[in-house]
């Protein structure tokens, strides 16, 4: 999938994407020494739907919670679809869609039937008039929210696609510590890419094909092998954290060697052209531009993150020269669409007479580059 339903949904600010329990379930079993004693806020999670909340709700005890806050904001399109704590045996229907805020500092067996499970959460939910309480919009850039947010230790949700430049600057600015969703291509942002290159963000352990299945109102448009019933794939969905994880400072064996035959010099820029992240040469001391995956395998003790080519202000800040018009009509001759203008600095090179334009480079150089096999 082209991530068709992603870009409409920014577009309409439409952000309706539902992770499922076995992705969370997955992912935080990396991180459950962060945990203990800490408050944990889902900011933008309906107990009634979100697996997040169901996650931390039936792990309270065995993660040794404080606390557990969790808000959602008012309408909910997604309402029917998934419902993981959709609870038959409610006299009443559950709760209209307004914003409300959940807190729970304690799980117990409330139905004594020795085990601490869904059921229990139900009960807890239905009968403490102290957990649940109501939000002006719920939306986490209100006053209301930045309080919660304030008195949380560790932030864990999916926040709107549209909003993540916000949202992330938000964290960093109250200094929180985090594991989110978002999409791979918001790592060239410039809000986002400096935490990166600061070493105050970087990429958790991933989905299967850095791909995921949302529950989620929109059509999905996957193919028939990869379709699910009510669910909607996304490619190119990252965990983003701050919590120190094994993952951050794994190393990985360098196989190839560089060429100059093999690795291109660009025509406006003194760095290599690396096609695959598993193409790193391991012997090149120079610099080097990586496709925007190899942020999943960045560990700061082996490289230096230099730049962002799809930055414009840094390509010029770096000396990345203009294309020219000669370039130009070079390119459109040899059947060449894209949208490219002459005082544009975007990196190509040429080879075999052709000329080309690689796709959201990260320009990086190996602190340890090897000078024999």
């Amino acid at each position: 999938m082209a991530n068709k339903n992603l870009n409409a949904a920014k577009i309409a600010k439409k952000d309706e994407f539902y992770t499922q329990l076995s992705d969370i379930e997955r992912e935080l079993q990396h991180y459950w020494q962060h945990f203990r004693d800490k408050v944990v806020l889902c900011n933008c999670d309906d107990p009634y739907e979100s697996n997040f909340f169901k996650y931390f709700a039936l792990r309270f005890n065995q993660l040794g919670l404080k606390k557990l806050i969790c808000t959602c904001y008012n309408g909910s399109p997604v309402t029917g679809k998934e419902l993981m704590l959709h609870f038959d045996n409610s006299e009443d229907d559950d709760p209209k869609k307004i914003a409300y805020k959940v807190e729970i500092t304690e799980v117990k067996d409330e139905n004594g039937d020795g085990a601490v499970d869904l059921s229990d959460v139900q009960y807890l939910l239905k009968n403490d008039k102290n957990v649940l309480s109501i939000l002006k919009t719920g939306d986490f850039r209100s006053k209301e929210c930045i309080e919660l947010l304030k008195e949380a230790d560790i932030v864990v949700t999916n926040p709107p696609f549209s909003l993540f430049r916000e949202y992330i600057g938000q964290l960093m600015k109250y200094g929180k510590k985090f594991l989110i969703i978002g999409h791979q291509n918001a790592i060239k942002y410039k809000e986002v890419f400096p935490l990166f290159m600061e070493n105050r963000v970087w990429l958790g352990y991933g989905f299967k094909g850095a791909a995921a299945h949302f529950f989620s109102p929109y059509e999905d448009t996957a193919t028939a092998g990869d379709h699910r019933q009510h669910m909607i794939r996304v490619s190119g969905v990252m965990w983003f954290t701050n919590l120190e994880i094994p993952k951050h400072y794994e190393d990985w064996d360098l196989v190839c060697r560089y060429s100059a035959d093999e690795y291109p010099t660009y025509s406006n820029y003194d760095a290599i052209d690396v096609s695959k992240t598993s193409d790193i040469p391991y012997d090149y001391d120079g610099l080097m531009g990586v496709p925007i995956t190899f942020m999943d395998k960045y560990n700061p003790n082996k490289f230096d993150i230099i730049g962002n080519a799809c930055d414009t202000d840094w390509c010029r800040n770096a000396g990345i020269k203009a294309m020219g018009q000669a370039t130009i009509d070079k390119l459109r001759a040899q059947g060449n669409k894209a949208h490219v203008t002459a005082n544009m600095n975007t990196l190509y090179f040429e080879k075999n007479g052709m000329i080309y334009l690689p796709y959201a480079r990260v320009i990086i150089r190996n602190k340890h580059p090897q000078t024999s096999c």
